[in-house]
């Protein structure tokens, strides 16, 4: 609450794609945005907080064919399922929009012909190398080991009809905007790599519809085409506000446009800050003002996917953890600008010392005290002493230390900030000792000081982690029987009135858990995880794949495949997806470059046993020499799996 309005703060997540449930690194984005959220309304701002889902596309149309529904009843059962993750993490987002809302298709239908009337869209045929679960097209020269550059599957040839938007019409000035408002693209290292990789070689004109499927937005004029998913997927920032082609805008758009952010995964920095910057130069609308592209939560060091089969859901870790343990640890674990790593290890470690030592301990033993040595009953008798005044120099300072981080994004250390008050409460118990002063009839006055300190210190470091954990902070207040203050009171101490009661009996706001009971239960949600990954006993379904011509057995025997071991690995610097690896293959070791550093990381890959195919002729793949090739399986969506030996098997050994 603040008591007068700063303006108004327009900001909106990625809208997250139906191809399935989404997992704890797609979550965390939501709850990221609704922590920036919560914290600029309590700061005063007027918030218009928009997410929701991205429903057109081929892979949806093939996914809603293989489950033998239509792709409309495909997507309203993802859609449903995502939005009810949202609800259940406790999101406070305004809007929820869906690419198949009629208001939005229709106005994506007027905004692609205004484009195209003014000359920036263009017909013509496009021909190259598309994959299908990337729904993108790249030039021989892009691949990487002649798969997919973002996310290393096969890509097919392929030639259409097309239609264009001419990209390099407004590079220059989209250059000259990047270089003017260094805050427009957050991490600055995403905007060094934009620049760099994509703008300053030059841009090509991209497609913007399509003819080779059907599930997507008819181009009105042409209904052979549908509307190419980043021309239908990036305009719902201002379609859904009310946004119209034609001139007739709501008062909803005049407000809020332009987004004051757009949080989204570095993954798709690209399209956010150079394709969508330049549809709205297209369309002579501002552009945002920031664009922050937020790392990855890694599950075991690695991304998350089925097919590798580490993936944790948001509903699996609340029904272990709770909505609040599960929202700190994906805030409070997440670096500004590296990935961070989450683990069921980590969430107890976390939830033991951080939630139940430092905060849950904490507001038990005041209010504890408060019941045994004045009946609830919490005043202030003005005994001031030295350890009085550094402890209400941190809680008064709590409020601006944390918004400081948070107007740089810097979620993180915002909850670190506010947890470095609740430490400093615990050590001001340890250090004011309420219970020996209890002891004394003649330091009674200084113990009803000390837990008044202490009810009023929580009580505002209450208010501040609400933003973050909103259902605890609810719980501490009542306890306290203490209300939400207003924003620029959370600087001042000694606003609680004399008098006032906590709560007879303390609930107990986080458990302590026991490692091995928690891993019995990971071990039970396993069998039901892996029948849904296609791993363990109950199978998904298989895939086909094109049939290559036959080869006969001695062409066969000229591939030596044998078992290696990868003794080292590291990223290539020229590349974001290849690792190169030092495999061991009985006394020799051969350098291996492989498009799969999406699916493993450098330090996932050393120790493991693999198949190689060794008599492959060695070949320079951004400019590093790779003297082999890695075995890797593949699953319909395009996902990466290294081919290993069933049983141990020593360096060297042959396959056959």
């Amino acid at each position: 609450m603040c008591k007068t309005c700063k303006g108004k703060f327009y900001m909106t997540t990625a809208i997250a794609y139906t191809s399935g449930k989404p997992h704890i690194g797609n979550t965390y984005e939501i709850v990221l945005a609704d922590a920036i959220a919560r914290f600029k309304r309590q700061e005063g701002y007027e918030v218009y907080f928009q997410t929701g889902t991205d429903e057109h596309g081929q892979k949806i149309e093939l996914k809603a064919e293989a489950a033998g529904v239509t792709p409309k009843e495909y997507v309203d059962a993802v859609s449903g399922e995502v939005k009810n993750i949202w609800d259940l993490m406790n999101t406070s987002y305004d809007s929820f929009v869906r690419t198949t809302d009629a208001d939005h298709e229709a106005q994506v239908q007027k905004i692609f012909r205004r484009l195209y009337e003014q000359g920036d869209i263009y017909k013509g045929y496009y021909e190259g190398l598309y994959c299908t679960p990337c729904e993108s097209f790249f030039t021989e020269s892009q691949l990487v080991d002649g798969k997919c550059p973002d996310c290393g599957g096969e890509v097919q040839p392929a030639k259409e009809e097309a239609y264009f938007f001419r990209m390099s019409k407004y590079a220059d000035r989209l250059i000259e905007h990047i270089n003017t408002h260094p805050e427009f693209i957050q991490p600055p290292a995403r905007k060094h790599e934009m620049m760099n990789n994509f703008l300053l070689p030059g841009l090509q004109d991209l497609c913007v519809s399509r003819t080779s499927f059907q599930w997507g937005i008819p181009v009105d004029f042409d209904p052979k085409h549908v509307v190419y998913v980043w021309l239908d997927a990036l305009t719902n920032y201002i379609t859904k506000i009310g946004y119209d082609a034609d001139g007739d805008s709501s008062e909803l758009f005049q407000k809020n446009w332009p987004a004051d952010l757009h949080l989204i995964g570095k993954d798709i920095i690209r399209f956010h800050t150079i394709y969508w910057p330049i549809f709205l130069m297209a369309l002579d609308l501002p552009l945002p003002k920031q664009v922050f592209g937020h790392p990855w939560l890694l599950q075991g060091e690695g991304k998350m996917s089925k097919s590798k089969g580490n993936v944790l859901y948001a509903d699996e870790l609340v029904d272990m953890f709770g909505v609040d343990a599960v929202r700190y640890f994906v805030l409070h674990e997440m670096p500004f600008d590296n990935d961070g790593v989450i683990s069921w290890e980590l969430m107890v470690e976390r939830m033991n010392s951080d939630l139940a030592n430092t905060l849950g301990n904490l507001v038990n033993r005041t209010i504890s005290m408060s019941n045994k040595y004045f009946g609830g009953v919490v005043t202030d008798k003005k005994t001031e002493e030295p350890v009085d005044a550094q402890l209400k120099e941190v809680v008064t300072g709590a409020r601006d230390r944390a918004a400081a981080k948070m107007a740089e994004l810097r979620v993180a250390d915002a909850i670190s900030e506010v947890f470095v008050l609740f430490k400093r409460c615990n050590k001001y118990i340890d250090e004011t000792m309420p219970w020996v002063l209890a002891k004394d009839e003649a330091t009674q006055d200084r113990l009803a000081t000390v837990l008044y300190n202490l009810v009023e210190s929580i009580s505002i470091g209450a208010n501040l982690i609400s933003s973050f954990m909103p259902q605890t902070a609810e719980k501490i207040l009542a306890m306290l029987n203490d209300g939400k203050r207003d924003y620029e009171d959370l600087a001042t101490f000694g606003l609680r009135e004399n008098g006032i009661r906590v709560t007879d009996t303390p609930e107990i706001l986080f458990e302590r858990l026991k490692l091995d009971e928690v891993m019995q239960k990971v071990e039970a949600l396993r069998p039901a995880a892996a029948a849904e990954s296609g791993d363990g006993a109950e199978k998904t379904e298989g895939i086909d794949i094109e049939a290559k011509e036959e080869i006969t057995f001695e062409e066969f025997e000229k591939m030596q495949f044998q078992v290696g071991e990868i003794i080292a690995c590291e990223a290539v610097k020229k590349s974001k997806k290849l690792l190169c690896s030092q495999v061991k293959i009985g006394s020799q070791t051969r350098q291996i470059v492989s498009g799969i550093r999406k699916y493993y990381t450098p330090e996932e890959m050393v120790g493991k046993k693999v198949m190689v195919l060794v008599n492959l002729k060695p070949a320079k793949l951004a400019g590093v020499l790779s003297e082999g090739m890695l075995l890797c399986a593949e699953d319909a969506e395009g996902n990466l799996a290294l081919v290993a030996p069933e049983r141990e098997m020593p360096a060297g050994a042959e396959i056959r």
